[in-house]
């Protein structure tokens, strides 16, 4: 292994104070460039799978005492941040993410900046066309939008949209990042944060389990990409996962394949008193709330931390957003997009305009550290005990990026030769499927999926009674 790359991956376990414990060797193999842009993404998403990849060798190494040898290709890694364009149902084409790009896009304004808007889900589109004040027949007025935008200045737009509680955001560069307060915010804390937050007794695994997380209960309450990565990354290595979600919100269906693999999936609307109840007795069960909702919303909703402590102390509860957990924008929502947006990579990754990294870079990578944190709180708890939040957030994943340099020329792109072997296929109640497999190799617990994706609400909110 490159010597930056085991440097940086040993920095990413130190800081959720786990050393090298899988008991075998652990190689990342390869390097970037991989996909056509100067950032290390391929390499970004290796260190952190490889990272998950060792926390888990290592809860095997404390269910039995045996280690494990690790392994994460680069470029497998790097396909790993596109894996929703390699999904395929037998007979039908790829999806296109860009039948739902709508609005979303950058628009020059007054000012001679530039600004991201996003309407990723139909609410959030109109929602941009009222404050714009544009009424079109037109699914995406993608010409009104720009026209509008342009009698803007981008600050007061940026504003304007947070103070409706829409999506986008202003144009920075990473110099401009790193003055904004929440740029400070974010840069005072680390990539991941794992935080003992109460007291519990220890909850050693299982030795009897057959995989390194087998017997965990993880609840995935999360949309799109980030959240969902987290719980599917745990369900590679045997967690059990209930996926939550509410029968009135929105989905992307091509997202909800991707991410759905190894997981049951369950409606629960949480205004509702009775489902809210159901909610509270699955969490009384669960090991992990894996949550990705704005800052506030599940506090209204009776579901803040503090209160699912005391309801299942040892529990360990994922945060995952897009501008950091402490700081003005804390309960801003985002995407993706906008962390790139703000961070200064769309900046820095165009030329005359700004331009979107050719990967959900800062989605997919996000969920991968989000579950590293996840591990390494799993197996703190199992060692001493404790109640845990584990904190992630797009934006900070996107300074870790940047800090991992770049390389001298873009890549030149995934070839079939790197695609063919990591496909696999999975027979799903919606057909056939094809998509990619798990990128990490375990020598004795092979990562793997064991359930297909399923559409959403196809299960009871139940958990599974335990062998």
């Amino acid at each position: 292994m490159r010597a930056d790359l085991a440097r940086t991956l040993n920095e990413i376990l130190e800081i959720v104070e786990r050393g090298g414990t899988s008991g075998g060797a652990v190689e990342i193999r390869g390097e970037d460039p991989v996909l056509a842009t100067r950032f290390r993404v391929g390499e970004a998403a290796a260190i952190a799978l490889a990272g998950c990849a060792e926390l888990a060798a290592s809860c095997w190494r404390e269910r039995t005492g045996r280690g494990q040898d690790v392994s994460v290709e680069v470029p497998a890694a790097a396909a790993s941040l596109l894996s929703f364009a390699f999904q395929r149902f037998e007979g039908a084409d790829s999806p296109d993410p860009g039948e739902r790009r709508g609005i979303t896009d950058f628009y020059p304004t007054r000012d001679g900046r530039w600004v991201l808007v996003h309407g990723g889900f139909p609410h959030l589109q109109q929602g941009i066309l009222d404050l714009l004040g544009i009424s079109s027949e037109d699914p995406a007025p993608r010409r009104e939008v720009a026209d509008a935008i342009a009698g803007w200045s981008a600050q007061e737009l940026e504003d304007a949209i947070a103070g409706q509680g829409l999506c986008g955001a202003m144009v920075r560069s990473e110099s401009e990042w790193s003055q904004h307060p929440q740029g400070r915010a974010l840069a005072s804390v680390p990539v991941v944060e794992v935080i003992r937050v109460g007291e519990s007794p220890p909850e050693p695994f299982d030795p009897a389990g057959l995989r390194p997380l087998s017997g965990i209960r993880v609840l995935d309450l999360t949309r799109v990409l980030a959240g969902p990565t987290c719980a599917r990354t745990l369900a590679e290595h045997g967690a059990e996962v209930l996926k939550i979600n509410s029968p009135k919100l929105p989905s992307v269906p091509f997202f909800v394949t991707d991410t759905g693999h190894g997981k049951r999936s369950a409606y629960l609307d949480l205004r509702e008193p009775a489902d809210a109840d159901r909610l509270r007795e699955l969490v009384a069960g669960a090991d992990v709330f894996s949550q990705g909702y704005r800052g506030g919303a599940l506090d209204r909703l009776g579901f803040d931390m503090p209160a699912l402590h005391e309801l299942r102390p040892g529990l360990v509860y994922t945060s995952i957003n897009c501008y950091g957990h402490e700081g003005p924008w804390a309960d801003r929502a985002g995407w993706e997009q906008l962390a790139q947006t703000v961070t200064g990579i769309a900046r820095e990754n165009g030329e005359e305009t700004p331009r979107l990294l050719p990967a959900a870079a800062t989605d997919y990578t996000t969920g991968y550290l989000a579950a590293l944190g996840t591990l390494a709180a799993l197996a703190r708890r199992a060692a001493v005990g404790g109640s845990y939040a584990v904190r992630v957030s797009l934006s900070r994943t996107g300074m870790w990026l940047q800090g991992l340099g770049r390389t001298d020329l873009p890549g030149p792109g995934l070839s079939k030769e790197i695609l063919d072997p990591l496909l696999t296929v999975s027979e799903t109640p919606l057909g056939k499927l094809q998509h990619l497999r798990p990128v990490a190799v375990l020598s004795e617990t092979a990562p793997r999926w064991e359930r297909p994706a399923v559409p959403l609400g196809t299960h009871e909110p139940i958990w599974e009674a335990r062998p």
